[in-house]
């Protein structure tokens, strides 16, 4: 006979899942992928580090798990704030703002999500996340341009330009220390004038 999880079991399991990634997540966000051992994560999620294997059969498959949990709340953030702006401009806008906002709220964080060496099964994963900012951006401006709004342009290769741009000025050493009122409107204004907007 096969066994089969209870519903209740499965939910501990789940609990126990989220908890390693939580723990990870607070590593990542405090000394970057380095700290992420499987120890590590272990002992910040108050665990034995055989359990963390139960879940995660190695320190790639934990970091590629971690990097879609917390790449996926950074979209669903900016998504968000994208689509409270009826006009696509300022979707695009508030879309590099709360982008960039959430970067520097977070610099180690940022970094290792950006530019940080990792796993190549990690460096896969940054190309999924930044395409994912792309097409957000992109969809915006198929949709300006439609609109009349902005110029003909060939819209994946441009968004992909400004994610590039803005990822840059955020790891780099320009942004360093400097407050996201110091740096935001900045880097929203790059962009406008990048689409031809303004």
């Amino acid at each position: 006979m096969v066994y089969r999880r209870t519903p209740a079991v499965q939910a501990r399991l789940d609990d126990r899942r989220e908890a390693v990634l939580r723990a990870a997540a607070a590593l990542l966000a405090d000394r970057g992928y380095a700290a992420c051992s499987m120890a590590a994560v272990a002992e910040r999620a108050g665990i034995a580090t055989g359990s963390v294997y139960q879940h995660f059969g190695s320190k790639a498959e934990l970091a590629v798990a971690l990097f879609r949990a917390v790449c996926g709340r950074e979209i669903a953030a900016v998504t968000e704030a994208a689509e409270r702006a009826a006009d696509p401009l300022d979707g695009i806008a508030a879309l590099v703002g709360a982008f960039a906002a959430r970067a520097l709220q977070a610099p180690r964080l940022a970094r290792a999500l950006l530019a940080e060496p990792a796993d190549p099964a990690v460096e896969a994963e940054r190309l999924v996340f930044r395409r994912a900012f792309r097409d957000l951006i992109a969809v915006r401006i198929d949709r300006a341009v439609a609109l009349g709004r902005l110029p003909a342009q060939p819209a994946e290769l441009t968004a992909a330009a400004i994610v590039g741009g803005v990822a840059e000025a955020l790891v780099g050493p320009l942004t360093e220390g400097r407050p996201p009122e110091a740096v935001l409107p900045a880097l929203v204004t790059f962009t406008l004038r990048a689409l031809g907007g303004h």
